[in-house]
């Protein structure tokens, strides 16, 4: 009995450090994202001339850099999933365990929304100035719209892009963490799928602004709406369009996985044991 009670604490103090450093890494993932966001678009609208604090390309490197560092952050305790549909695809296709999907989500967006919190309330003078009425304009900061607001893309085409673009990102990402394909070595695999957000922000930034992560979309958004963003749930269309960067991702992310699967990973021989839902142990590293 006494046995089984360990057991137990043992396992709820694992998950409490898992949880803690899912938070804490996409923590530093928003921080840099929505940051970079906030200097561009609102600082950026304020100097002479505009645009001098950054550009499309500074928030495309912002992004994929916050993405590094979160996974430095947390990969040691959690995995650094950092992201919902990379959970969900490391549950249904890498033994990941299924009980803690829901926890590891709520935990990445609950550190998205404190790290959008904080966000807000450092630029609040710039917001303030650069849009007072609080409206799209810098809403954008901190959650997506359908074409960033300002193309001719509708909800739908939103939708379909967020699902291509994150079955790109886990694509990817399940080839850089399988030790059986060509994992990239030194611990240098969060680096790369830093690059591959990056390239993810160049190449496919434009319909919907590549959220590819419901945790990053929804909990910036929440913490918008409860600091004078009041359409914060809408887009430039009056549409309910906060369940798009939430429900396109997760399919996202369950697609490019059955494309790794079936394209890659089945034809490889069969490999070396590595923990449900971990980043590769570093060559001579012992775990």
């Amino acid at each position: 009995m006494a046995e089984n009670t360990g057991q137990a604490k043992s396992e709820r103090s694992i998950l409490i450090g898992e949880l803690s450093a899912e938070f804490a890494g996409t923590m530093v993932l928003i921080l840099f994202g929505c940051g970079v966001v906030a200097q561009v678009v609102a600082a950026g609208a304020l100097t002479d001339p505009p645009g001098a604090l950054g550009d499309h390309d500074s928030i495309a490197w912002a992004w994929g850099l916050g993405v590094t560092l979160g996974i430095y952050v947390a990969a040691r305790l959690s995995g650094a999933h950092i992201n919902p549909a990379v959970t969900l695809a490391f549950a249904a296709f890498k033994g990941f365990p299924w009980r803690k999907v829901g926890p590891y989500a709520l935990a990445q967006t609950a550190g998205a929304f404190v790290a959008a919190l904080l966000v807000r309330w450092n630029y609040t003078e710039v917001l303030a100035a650069a849009d007072p009425g609080h409206t799209l304009k810098t809403q954008f900061v901190f959650s997506t719209l359908p074409g960033n607001g300002s193309l001719p893309v509708s909800e739908w085409g939103a939708f379909r892009d967020q699902i291509i673009g994150t079955a790109i990102l886990v694509m990817l990402v399940f080839a850089v963490t399988d030790l059986l394909n060509t994992p990239p070595g030194a611990n240098m695999a969060p680096f790369i799928i830093g690059l591959i957000v990056v390239a993810i922000g160049m190449a496919w930034g434009a319909d919907a602004g590549y959220a590819i992560n419901p945790a990053r979309d929804f909990g910036p958004r929440l913490a918008s709406f409860i600091t004078g963003y009041h359409d914060a749930w809408r887009d430039q269309y009056g549409n309910l369009y906060f369940w798009v960067p939430i429900v396109a991702p997760l399919i996202g992310g369950l697609v490019g996985a059955v494309v790794y699967k079936f394209a890659i990973s089945r034809f490889l021989t069969v490999p070396p044991p590595q923990e449900p839902g971990r980043v590769p142990t570093p060559e001579g590293e012992q775990a």
